[in-house]
């Protein structure tokens, strides 16, 4: 790509109103790549735009880039993949069902993340962090909130004797 020069880019950004569009926007990332251009705008050179919001200029110049090919549009976040499950889908629907089955237990305990990493690693041979384990269960839609567990010898009807008394 060839180098783009302030006079082109503030002639592309003027029928724009971005402080609007600052004020309107939700997403942070967005936000600080909008006031990038309210900067250049402003007349300001992308190393002074660099240095008033702490990023640096080689990214001002990678939105700059994009805003004068793309316009807004090229502003957006692309999605991001991020790493792959170790376990397949057929390990992780095994691995709910355990889950749902085991989670809370008639002797009162429940399940907790360090017994799931060795079930995991028991069940499937793969290794898990504990922290993992919870993203993994929160990725099936589990939450850790329970309610208070029940003791193993706990027995209703002495409770309702004892409030009797």
């Amino acid at each position: 790509m060839k180098y783009i020069t302030q006079k082109q880019l503030s002639e592309k950004l003027e029928p724009i109103n971005l402080q609007a569009l600052i004020a309107q926007e939700t997403n942070g990332r967005m936000r600080i790549r909008l006031l990038a251009l309210s900067h250049i705008k402003d007349g300001a050179d992308r190393a002074q735009t660099a240095k008033y919001l702490k990023v640096s200029r080689k990214v001002v110049n990678d939105w700059a880039k994009k805003f004068f090919n793309e316009g807004l549009v090229g502003l957006t976040e692309k999605t991001r993949s991020g790493r792959r499950s170790k376990l397949t889908e057929n390990q992780l629907s095994e691995l709910k069902e355990y889950v749902q089955l085991h989670s809370i237990k008639e002797s009162g305990s429940r399940l907790n993340a360090t017994a799931l990493v060795s079930v995991i690693h028991d069940k499937f041979g793969i290794k898990y962090s504990r922290t993992n384990v919870y993203r993994l269960l929160h990725a099936l839609n589990f939450s850790w909130i329970t309610s208070r567990s029940r003791h193993p010898k706990q027995s209703q009807e002495i409770q309702d004797g004892f409030k009797k008394i």
